[in-house]
């Protein structure tokens, strides 16, 4: 009976302790959740996921077919993310400036794959838009010695 007990105590204190609100983790300090709600973008993270999948497809086997796939869907991330308020860190004209070039970019890509355009053409811009997002991640992570991205 004890055991059973000591179990049953033992799940609900787990259960508990994976319901909490992890923010409170941070010792109650204004300034760890401060700085714990700046490191985040979400709308780089959104942008960078599909991205992420359009370019390693064609970086590591020149394969562009989830390039021309997700070619519409990265073109408005790029419109939602250029039209969101900035993180005060980088909202800076320089970086609304790369944000919509970016956005301009991935609605260039978007229609010369409506319109047809060669592969040659398609890897081209899909290179510089991965070039350009990575300059907006350098102004987030301010440039950083130890910061490694690998594409």
């Amino acid at each position: 009976m004890k055991i059973k007990f000591l179990i049953l105590s033992l799940a609900f204190a787990c259960t508990l302790l994976s319901c909490t609100d992890k923010k409170h983790e941070h010792k109650g300090s204004e300034e760890a959740m401060e700085h714990s709600d700046s490191d985040e973008w979400p709308d780089m993270d959104s942008f960078h996921m599909v991205m992420a999948e359009a370019f390693h497809a064609y970086k590591d086997s020149t394969n562009l077919e989830p390039a021309k796939r997700l070619a519409e869907e990265m073109a408005k991330e790029a419109e939602t993310w250029a039209s969101s308020s900035l993180p005060e860190k980088v909202n800076t004209e320089a970086v609304k400036a790369q944000l919509n070039k970016l956005k301009a970019d991935t609605r260039s890509l978007a229609d010369q794959i409506k319109n047809g355009a060669s592969d040659e053409i398609i890897g081209v811009s899909l290179k510089t838009l991965h070039d350009s997002f990575h300059g907006i991640m350098e102004s987030w992570n301010g440039a950083s010695e130890g910061h490694e991205h690998e594409h």
